[in-house]
């Protein structure tokens, strides 16, 4: 298989060559890159084996994976193709790199997010768990995709309190669904920022990784 997208992956720096190690896909929001979603995964580089995705389709000085009608209105075509070659891309990296399949998680900003809590509805518990961070699940998602149950799947879902792009109502819309879903292993935090990510959703996130993997860690 040739995957539909380019792809930058970072290895712990202490390898087991008989071990497979959890993994974090990393995809960005609109007009952004692979290379912000890393540095965003730095507090996790020692333990996991870190993907970042990038979009196939330019848009400025960036990409994304998809194309907008309008603001929380994605083009059907293009994010159905989206959802169904990332699903394929996560199935064949863990075929081509040391990755433990009961630990495949996807951490997804903005555009990002919206893909990840769609990969997990899709996917359900091929996923072990997902970060979604300031994002939505389209309402086509809901009502017209195949969902798989979600029960056993980890979200760690979180949203700006002053987000000028996707407003605070819509953080607590989409965990009110998803909670309907998968009310145990569902965490909603709500962070003093706009539409982005503070040091403190990143310290929280990572800790909220570690301890879903089983990782045993000394860091703050």
């Amino acid at each position: 298989m040739h995957p539909a997208y380019q792809y930058d992956i970072q290895y712990p720096p202490h390898m087991d060559p008989e071990k497979k190690y959890p993994v974090v896909f990393m995809l960005h929001g609109k007009g952004s890159n692979e290379q912000n979603m890393l540095n965003l995964a730095a507090p996790l580089n020692e333990e996991f084996i870190i993907v970042g995705i990038r979009g196939n389709l330019r848009l400025g000085n960036g990409y994304q994976y998809y194309d907008l009608i309008s603001l929380g209105n994605p083009v059907r075509a293009m994010f159905d193709d989206a959802v169904g070659q990332l699903d394929a891309f996560i199935r064949y990296a863990t075929d081509r790199y040391p990755i433990d399949p009961a630990k495949r998680y996807v951490l997804g900003f903005s555009q990002g997010a919206i893909l990840s809590m769609t990969l997990a509805l899709t996917m359900g518990d091929q996923l072990r768990g997902i970060v979604a961070l300031n994002g939505y699940v389209p309402g086509f998602v809901k009502t017209e995709y195949d969902l798989k149950d979600v029960s056993q799947v980890a979200m760690f879902v979180s949203h700006g309190q002053f987000d000028t792009v996707f407003p605070i109502r819509i953080g607590h819309e989409t965990a009110a669904y998803l909670e309907t879903l998968s009310p145990r292993s569902l965490m909603f935090n709500i962070y003093e920022t706009d539409h982005g990510v503070s040091g403190e959703n990143q310290k929280d996130f990572a800790n909220w990784l570690r301890q879903d993997a089983g990782i045993t860690s000394n860091k703050e």
